[in-house]
């Protein structure tokens, strides 16, 4: 029998190039592997303001993405987390187990708040939205969740909350394995590469989103920020551009940047960042030509609606199971 593995993807913006190579890349390859389920979680992306049409064309975006990247939605449980009603209780039923100590300690929330405006406007879903990651990992009972080393403390919670539920009503969750990123390799904002790159930046030139054309990536990797220094050398600490394009270079061919760094003797930041952008153009314009593909068909809502249906299936038995062992059935 199958292992089982959950993960899921915020839409609060656009798919990066980030996002497909730390996450949906290596999904890919587990999906025969095991039993997988892959959630758009759009509930978490309310958790700041949100357009509403915008978030509905980032829902819809980034599932119909992950189709063209070559998830098989016969063997991949994919849906919205909004189409899962469990989430939402099960979320509830484990704010009341949770301390607001261990919610004030998650570094996310700390990174987050401080950078909104009106500090004493903090959305209190910002605070608690831990939560609602934990139940979308327990409701589950999966083996493994696969995650950057930014988002294990995350798990780490969920298995807490799993333990503690369990020894005061009973065996009712299975305690989950983080299963973290290769390498624990981030992919870094191409103008500040101290920063992850990330699907909510405000500057258009930080980040590679997949649907770019190729001259828009083009122009991006040329504009990237590397140093005067003109050697192509791994270097994160001390050269943390050049290392990050090495490091997007290298993940594309499988391999590590120290593995590449022969290619590029004698050259300069000119054709080392002119490969760059072709490789990164070479993997995404068949998924792109995909994704078109998908839009024209007609099938996404269809295959969301059935990811819905497996996924409720399942949420639903484990949350009644758990109002149960809380003595609310």
């Amino acid at each position: 029998m199958k292992k089982r593995m959950i993960t899921g993807i915020t839409p609060s913006g656009k798919m990066t190039l980030g996002n497909y190579l730390g996450v949906v890349k290596n999904l890919i390859d587990w999906q025969d592997e095991y039993d997988l389920f892959v959630f758009i979680a759009n509930l978490h992306a309310i958790t700041l303001p949100q357009n509403p049409k915008q978030l509905k064309q980032n829902t819809e975006e980034i599932a119909a993405l992950y189709l063209a990247a070559g998830l098989n939605p016969e063997n991949v449980v994919i849906f919205k987390q909004s189409e899962v009603p469990a989430h939402s209780e099960l979320g509830w039923l484990l704010n009341t187990q949770t301390s607001m100590g261990e919610l004030s300690r998650m570094t996310q929330f700390k990174d987050k708040s401080q950078k909104l405006a009106n500090k004493s406007s903090i959305p209190a879903g910002l605070f608690n939205y831990p939560t609602l990651m934990a139940a979308d990992i327990l409701l589950y009972e999966p083996d493994f969740v696969p995650v950057g080393v930014d988002q294990k403390q995350h798990v780490e919670l969920a298995r807490d909350l799993a333990l503690r539920f369990n020894n005061k009503y009973g065996e009712n969750f299975k305690v989950p394995e983080p299963l973290l990123t290769k390498n624990k390799i981030k992919i870094m904002d191409l103008q500040d590469p101290t920063k992850k790159m990330s699907k909510s930046s405000l500057n258009p030139k930080a980040v590679l989103y997949i649907l770019d054309e190729p001259a828009i990536i083009r122009k991006k990797i040329a504009s990237a920020l590397t140093d005067s220094e003109n050697v192509v050398r791994y270097d994160p600490e001390n050269k943390p551009g050049v290392s990050n394009l090495m490091t997007i270079y290298a993940l594309l061919k499988n391999t590590t940047p120290e593995n590449i760094e022969h290619l590029w003797e004698g050259k300069n930041y000119k054709d080392f960042k002119d490969d760059v952008a072709e490789e990164i153009i070479a993997i995404l314009e068949p998924i792109q030509k995909n994704y078109q593909e998908i839009k024209r068909s007609g099938k996404l809502e269809t295959i969301l609606n059935e990811g819905a249906l497996r996924a409720n299936r399942v949420a639903q038995k484990k949350v009644t199971k758990t109002r149960k062992k809380m003595g609310l059935n």
